[in-house]
């Protein structure tokens, strides 16, 4: 009996955000901790051409499980409702004798769209970073640029169509039920790229303020999270207005150095 109620699709549900949330804070604590070990571009000088591939590798291998584990921290919180939802109306089917694929089938969905952006994100990141020195006016231009675009991409209509389809997972589910493992995770897939065309601007900006930054992944991850469990469009104009009052203020701040970049 204790079994069979704790494999209720809710109880799956919940279980399944909790331990992959834990599991994603768990790999960003070690990489954390790893951080400053190692000077991968001196051992590259010293070693040769082999050894900077082979920088390139680990580099790019250590960004990927920091982007995956950003991926499980900062959207499976806000992506809940839409697990539960699910699991809710499984819940019902399962109660009628229906048939009903787990919702870890359609979280698993899900979370392979925000793996691909993690691939695409640490690809960028091993290749641009180490172009662009942290304190230069070349970084202050990067900064602006990615504050101005994640601002005014919050006004746009792909945003907030996205959005909708976010805030509104039961009128989804209803649509296109499916009984089927693989149905289920292609409903997973369609969820997890709505969520991408809602979120990716501003998951963007952990390429500028650095893929482990605490106070911006949570920060970001709670304004993701209440964009989709609030109404209307108020509070993604309010955070587009002051990302885009940002990049700004930081530009006309550190205006000699980006004038020095252009110039």
């Amino acid at each position: 009996m204790l079994a069979r109620r704790a494999a209720r699709p809710q109880r799956v549900a919940l279980a399944g955000v909790c331990v992959l949330t834990a599991l994603g804070a768990a790999i960003l604590g070690v990489l954390m901790t790893q951080n400053g070990g190692g000077n991968f571009a001196a051992l590259a000088a010293l070693c040769g051409a082999n050894a900077a591939l082979e920088v390139n590798a680990t580099a790019l291998a250590l960004s990927f499980a920091a982007w995956t584990a950003m991926a499980l921290v900062m959207m499976l919180p806000g992506a809940s409702p839409m697990l539960l939802t699910y699991a809710e109306i499984a819940d019902t089917a399962a109660a009628k004798g229906a048939a009903a694929a787990s919702p870890l089938v359609l979280a698993a969905g899900y979370l392979a769209v925000w793996v691909a952006f993690a691939l695409v994100a640490s690809g960028v990141e091993t290749v641009i970073s180490p172009q662009i020195p942290p304190d230069s006016a070349s970084a202050i231009i990067a900064l602006s640029g990615i504050l101005f675009l994640a601002g005014l991409y919050q006004f746009s209509a792909l945003k907030h169509a996205c959005l909708a389809r976010c805030r509104r997972p039961f009128a989804f589910f209803f649509a296109n039920w499916s009984d089927s493992a693989a149905g289920v995770f292609r409903l997973g897939l369609r969820q997890g790229v709505y969520c991408l065309g809602c979120c990716w601007a501003l998951m963007l900006l952990m390429l500028a303020v650095g893929a482990m930054n605490v106070v911006w992944m949570a920060g970001l991850a709670a304004i993701m999270a209440a964009e989709k469990l609030t109404r209307g469009q108020m509070l993604p104009r309010l955070v587009g207005a002051a990302l885009v009052t940002a990049g700004v203020v930081f530009l006309v701040l550190n205006a000699p150095l980006a004038r020095a970049a252009v110039g």
